[in-house]
């Protein structure tokens, strides 16, 4: 079984891989999505979206990092996927799942659903332009407005050159409105000959239970349940093992939440890192009651400093170690 860290525009950037891939039980993560258009991107885009690309394309705690991009050009993805190879990428990711409407509108993402052939093309160009051991992969979901089209779509990708598919388990008007359609992922898995992940609404243990019985796959990916949970990944792990590991506490929570608030301060301006807190411990309110009164008590603070408080840090120490 493979657990893998759903790319998450907006969300899962470098600072959060860094912090849930050191707790343990993901085997590999994806960037956010690269857009390609029309031309081949200069080396910086690539490493502002994946900066591990410097360290080996692999986060800190040494989990692989998948190169993700989004367009509709055959060629101009293929391309840009070589360039990508070339820095260090050791696996490249097309993205036919994004629902975003601004990503839809400029023929992105989730609406290419619609077009089985042009997804076949793209697999084929970008399978031939990146070099025979590097993985060429494919996110997908179930269609654009009906799931009637998946199988054909799954083939499609599959038989372009796709290594694997990760089937977010609802269409592109579905959003992120439970439930997810674990059924057809199984119905994919009966169609093509690669490895198939599940993705969609895994929120605990007792969750990915029930996808694995119902999907009849062992390969998952999670996105927002790891968010909000980030030891799911490390408990299905050890359950797969058949072991069993304490639920991450609050008190194990604390100086990741810390550490994440020093990344991001690092990496933003003042303006926007405390958004970036914000964002992150407004989901962990889902699992933890400790978040609920903690972002309480700074969801409208902006000032820096006083949230260096807030989490325990002190903000004279150089790199705002956890005061104490």
């Amino acid at each position: 079984m493979q657990i893998a860290l759903a790319p998450m525009e907006g969300l899962v950037d470098e600072i959060l891989r860094d912090v849930l891939t050191g707790i343990g039980g993901v085997d590999w993560c994806v960037t956010e999505f690269i857009r390609v258009s029309d031309r081949l991107l200069p080396p910086s885009s690539f490493r502002k979206l994946a900066p591990e690309l410097d360290n080996g394309a692999k986060t800190r705690a040494g989990t692989p990092l998948r190169v993700q991009l989004l367009g509709s050009d055959p060629l101009c993805l293929a391309d840009n996927a070589a360039l990508a190879c070339t820095l260090g990428a050791p696996a490249i990711d097309l993205n036919f799942g994004c629902p975003a409407k601004t990503v839809n509108k400029s023929r992105g993402g989730a609406v290419l659903l619609k077009e089985p052939e042009l997804l076949h093309s793209i697999l084929q160009e970008v399978r031939r332009a990146v070099p025979a051991h590097i993985p060429v992969t494919a996110k997908m979901r179930l269609g654009f407005d009906s799931p009637d089209g998946a199988l054909d779509c799954a083939r499609a990708l599959a038989q372009g050159g796709a290594g694997q598919l990760v089937v977010h388990a609802r269409t592109k008007v579905d959003g992120y409105k439970p439930p997810a359609h674990w059924e057809w992922v199984a119905k994919v898995q009966d169609v093509v000959a690669v490895p198939v992940f599940a993705n969609g609404d895994i929120w605990s243990l007792e969750d990915w239970r029930r996808c694995r019985g119902i999907s009849g796959v062992d390969d998952i990916m999670l996105g927002r349940g790891l968010v909000c949970r980030p030891d799911l990944a490390r408990q299905i792990s050890a359950a797969k093992r058949g072991e069993t590991v304490d639920p991450m506490g609050w008190d194990e929570l604390q100086p990741l939440l810390a550490e994440f608030w020093v990344q991001a301060r690092r990496k933003m301006s003042p303006r926007y890192a405390p958004g970036r807190l914000k964002q992150w411990l407004s989901m962990l309110t889902r699992s933890y009651p400790q978040a609920i009164s903690l972002f309480a008590q700074l969801r409208r603070e902006n000032d820096c400093e006083r949230l260096d408080a807030l989490l325990g840090l002190d903000s004279a120490a150089p790199g705002l170690r956890a005061a104490g």
